[in-house]
C-alpha cells in the first residue's frame, strides 16, 4: 500500500439564507474590499445584486466567464482585480464562476503565467503562496463542488485543451451552501449538475485508489443524489431535496480527490470542442464507461447497489442511470450533443492523456479510448 497524503474540505456554511451572511463571511477573512465574480446568466437574477447589497459597502462584479471558462477569462478578472484593488474574491454560481473566481484570486500576483501551474507533479510549488487572496465560494448549482476544491479547470484556447490549475490554498476558505439560490434553476441545468454531482461520486467511489474518507463520502453523495435528485428536477421548490443535492454536490468533490476516471476523461475534450455542458456530457457517457469498466468494478457495485437498495447489482445500477436520463431528458449518446462518428480518432488522444484517466479502474490507451468514445457516439454497450 503506497504513502499518501490526504486533505478535507473547508469551512462550510450550510443552510437556507445563508448567503444574507456574506458581510460576516468577508468580517471573518478580514476582506475589506471583495470583487465579486460571476457569469454573465447569474448576472441577470437577482442574486447577485441581493448579495452585492448584503455587504456593507457593494462593490465591483466581474462576469466575463464563459460556460466552459477559458484561461482569458482569468487574465481578464485579475486585471479588474488588480485595478480595484480588491484583496479577495466572492466566487458565485455554478463550476465556471467558482473556478473563475478561484483562478483571478489565486493568480492576482503572481508573476508566472497561469499554465505553468498545471496539476503536474509538484508544479504548484512553482506558485507564491503569499500572495493568493482569500475566496469566498457560494454555489447557485448542485453539480461541481468546485466551492471544496483546491483547483479550477480551464480552456487553454491556444490548443483547445482543458487544464487542471492546482494549488492548495486555491480551496475556499469558506463555503456558503444555500439551498434557496439553487430553487429557480432551470430543469435542464438541474438535470446537467445532478449527473456531474453523480459522476463525481460513481468515479470517486470506483477509483482504485486508497482513501477510505473519500469513499465513504462517495458512497454517501450517491445515496443522497438517488434519493433526491428526480424530486429537485421535477420539483425545484422542494427546499430539502434542493438542499440534499447540493450536500450531495460538495460530497462529491470531497471525494474525487481520491480518483476521477474515463468518464471526465472523455467529457473534458468533448466540452473543449464542442462547447458542450460539462455535466450533461458526464450524464451522456456515463453508462457505456461504466459498462467499460465493468470487469474491474462490479464487485464493489454489488454492495454498491445493496446499498441503495438497487435490484440486480452492476446491471442495475446501469439501468437506473439509463432510466434517468431518460427522464431527465439527458441526451443518449455522445451522436446527440454533435460529435459524428469518426471524431473518436482525434477525441482518444485527449482522453488519453487527460489527467482522469489515471485513477480509471481499467487500464486505458488511445485505442481502448476510440472504442469507448465510439461506443459513446453510437450507443453501443
Amino acid at each position: 500500500m503506497n504513502s499518501m497524503n490526504w486533505n478535507y474540505p473547508t469551512t462550510v456554511w450550510f443552510g437556507e439564507n445563508r448567503s444574507k451572511e456574506i458581510q460576516n463571511a468577508c468580517d471573518h477573512l478580514k476582506i475589506n474590499n471583495p470583487l465579486i465574480v460571476t457569469d454573465p446568466g447569474l448576472l441577470q437574477t437577482s442574486i447577485i445584486e441581493q448579495m452585492n447589497s448584503d455587504l456593507k459597502q457593494k462593490t465591483n462584479i466581474y462576469s466575463e466567464v464563459q460556460g466552459n471558462p477559458t484561461g482569458s477569462n482569468v487574465i481578464n478578472g485579475v486585471k479588474i482585480f488588480n485595478e480595484g484593488n480588491h484583496d479577495g474574491v466572492i466566487a458565485i454560481g455554478g463550476g465556471s464562476g467558482m473556478d473563475t473566481g478561484k483562478g483571478i484570486a489565486f493568480m492576482a500576483h503572481q508573476t508566472r503565467p497561469l499554465w505553468d501551474f498545471e496539476d503536474i507533479g509538484d508544479w504548484w510549488t512553482r506558485a507564491d503562496s503569499n500572495v493568493i487572496k482569500p475566496i469566498i465560494a457560494v454555489p447557485t448549482t448542485a453539480g461541481t463542488g468546485s466551492e471544496v476544491g483546491r483547483a479550477s479547470v480551464f480552456l487553454n484556447e491556444e490548443n483547445l485543451k482543458k487544464k487542471i490549475i492546482f494549488h492548495p490554498k486555491m480551496l475556499p476558505e469558506i463555503a456558503i451552501l444555500d439551498p434557496v439560490l439553487t430553487v429557480n434553476l432551470p430543469k435542464n441545468i438541474t438535470a446537467g449538475t445532478g449527473m456531474d454531482a453523480l459522476a463525481h461520486c460513481i468515479e470517486a467511489y470506483s477509483s482504485p485508489f486508497y482513501h477510505p474518507m473519500a469513499e465513504g463520502t462517495a458512497l454517501e453523495g450517491l445515496r443522497l443524489v438517488k434519493e433526491n435528485i428526480q424530486e429537485a428536477y421535477h420539483n425545484g421548490n422542494n427546499i430539502e431535496a434542493r438542499s440534499h443535492m447540493l450536500v450531495a454536490s460538495m460530497m462529491g468533490a470531497a471525494a474525487f480527490q481520491k480518483g476521477l476516471g474515463a468518464i471526465h476523461s472523455i467529457t473534458h475534450p468533448v466540452n473543449s470542442l464542442y462547447n458542450t455542458h460539462h455535466g450533461t456530457t458526464n450524464g451522456t457517457v456515463m453508462p457505456f464507461v461504466l459498462n467499460y469498466n465493468r470487469s474491474t468494478i462490479e464487485k464493489k457495485f454489488i454492495r454498491l447497489a445493496n446499498f441503495l437498495d438497487i435490484k440486480n447489482g452492476f446491471e442495475g445500477i446501469v439501468d437506473w442511470i439509463i432510466e434517468l436520463k431518460k427522464e431527465m431528458q439527458v441526451p443518449e449518446t455522445l451522436r446527440d450533443m454533435g460529435v459524428n462518428n469518426g471524431d473518436e480518432v482525434k477525441l482518444a488522444p485527449l482522453a488519453q492523456e487527460d489527467p482522469s484517466t489515471g485513477a480509471n479502474p481499467l487500464e486505458m490507451s488511445e485505442e481502448k479510448f476510440k472504442e469507448l468514445i465510439s461506443n459513446c457516439i453510437t450507443g453501443q454497450y
